[in-house]
């Protein structure tokens, strides 16, 4: 299926600053649906003066109209009417009249889109409602009554708020958490039933409706953390949007606040509520294992770089060239580990952005191999990409062999010697070679020593990939591997 994105880049002219704004309110979408009691569908104008559906939300509230998504199909006959003169007039349509989907009497209103500062509309939104949807209990009319102020709220350019674009969305209130209506004094004009179990919650068991919400907010919250959070008095009252976590006792309520606006002033406003208390627990103890793991991969680096001194120094005690060259080997070996687990110290994830890793890597297989001969620096072209630990530290240390290997064997006898690494992702497969300007090995000529042993039993095994000794294009020798990345998605539990 088609995203947004490439919906409107292929099928509308719209400024990019327009395009932000409906990802704004693409990001609104299901609030507002589910507020309406009704599925929405947003239309944006094709070259060919058509429409194309580019998003659509499904009310959690209430029964759908579609049962099939209609995202990146043109409008039908039974809309494009509808739709054009909410363009043309630039003020939201409602038919008098039910409109017929599939067999099922739909009430259709269309709804402008203007990006603040504009006077055109942009895009129209369509919102569609069974006909037999009652609206008899409290609940149903303050949710739709909340989306009809939104609407105007969209159709005049206030709504989106784009300050909201970075707010955090882990545990996002929703409509159905919980809502609360102020008017423009910040007194409580409606509570949904969750919203007053909330508050039950949090100790304040009285109505709360005429009662100002700061106050309530006073009685019930954390003393420290109130005079600690600024935004929370203002956000309460209605003033200002935003979102922020309530504390009261062992309860953590997530506030969101959405300022209700009419010709640019402020009539009121809607806050919604989610209990998080057992969310922020999780993401607590989450951060905790996550700085655990860190201090681990942090102190494994740490000892891995005291083996690679100690065999450092083991090295230069001994006289033997053979005993000397195999503990350089296995130091260079070491050192290419305790890199991965460097970088997977610095980060939450446990991926590794391997690019970073093969700048650091190819440079010190360089050095170590040269032995007193010609300085060789390796270049490195394509890009990586992220990879999970267990396949980032085997190709870590098969790079550093292959590098190794070009420097002592490959450039031999070369006074000019360089050494290129290139890493050509895909979707399917990453293809990573390694090749010289040497005089070239013959494929069937390939040892068998540690190192190449070494190379072949990590591509094969840990990796699941392939590798090939062949001439280069343009002489030296060229080292390919393919590693099919499904067997990654795999390791990660992707399907």
């Amino acid at each position: 299926m088609l995203t947004f994105a490439e919906i409107v880049a292929e099928q509308a002219l719209l400024h990019p600053d327009d395009v932000e704004w409906l990802q704004d309110l693409v990001r609104e979408g299901q609030l507002v649906a589910d507020l309406s009691l009704a599925d929405i569908a947003m239309w944006v104008r094709t070259t060919d003066k058509s429409w194309v559906a580019v998003a659509l939300f499904r009310a959690s509230t209430a029964s759908t109209v579609f049962y099939r998504d209609i995202v990146g199909t043109r409008i039908s006959g039974t809309w494009d009417k509808l739709v054009d003169e909410c363009q043309r007039r630039g003020t939201m349509v409602e038919p008098t009249e039910p409109i017929w989907f599939e067999e099922t009497a739909t009430l259709v209103r269309a709804i402008p889109i203007r990006r603040r500062g504009g006077s055109e509309p942009i895009a129209v939104l369509t919102r569609h409602a069974l006909v037999n949807d009652n609206l008899e209990n409290r609940q149903a009319q303050k949710f739709v009554e909340s989306a009809e102020q939104i609407y105007s709220m969209i159709a005049e350019g206030d709504f989106p708020d784009p300050s909201q674009r970075d707010s955090p969305k882990l545990g996002a209130p929703r409509a159905s958490d919980g809502l609360i209506k102020l008017d423009q004094d910040g007194t409580v004009t409606y509570a949904s039933p969750n919203a007053l179990s909330s508050f039950n919650r949090m100790g304040y068991p009285a109505p709360m409706e005429g009662t100002g919400l700061v106050e309530v907010a006073r009685q019930v919250g954390n003393t420290e953390a109130l005079a600690a959070n600024e935004m929370l008095p203002m956000l309460v009252s209605g003033r200002v949007p935003g979102q922020t976590d309530f504390f009261a006792g062992p309860t953590i309520i997530a506030v969101r606040g959405i300022p209700l606006t009419q010709n640019g002033e402020r009539i009121g406003a809607i806050l919604l509520l989610r209990d998080v208390t057992e969310l922020r627990r999780q993401e607590r103890e989450l951060s905790s294992k996550n700085a655990t793991i860190r201090e681990i991969h942090h102190r494994v680096k740490n000892n891995l770089q005291t083996v690679a001194s100690l065999l450092r120094i083991q090295s230069r005690r001994t006289n033997s060239n053979e005993v000397k060259d195999a503990l350089s080997q296995a130091m260079r070996r070491v050192e290419a580990i305790a890199v991965v687990h460097d970088a997977l110290a610095t980060g939450l994830a446990q991926t590794v952005d391997f690019d970073e890793v093969a700048a650091r890597v190819s440079p010190l297989a360089a050095e170590v191999a040269n032995t007193g001969g010609p300085t060789v620096r390796p270049t490195i072209g394509g890009k990586f990409g992220d990879l999970p630990s267990e396949f980032a530290t085997p190709l870590a240390i098969v790079l550093t062999e292959l590098i190794t290997n070009a420097v002592e064997h490959g450039l031999k006898d070369v006074t000019d010697g360089t050494v290129t690494v290139q890493a050509d992702r895909a979707a399917d497969h990453l293809r990573v070679s390694v090749s010289d300007n040497g005089p070239g090995v013959d494929a069937s000529a390939i040892g068998q020593g540690l190192g190449t042993q070494i190379i072949r039993t990590l591509v094969e095994n840990e990796l699941s990939a392939t590798i090939e000794w062949a001439r280069g294009e343009s002489g030296g020798t060229l080292v390919a591997i393919d590693i099919p990345l499904r067997y990654i998605a795999a390791a990660k539990g992707v399907k």
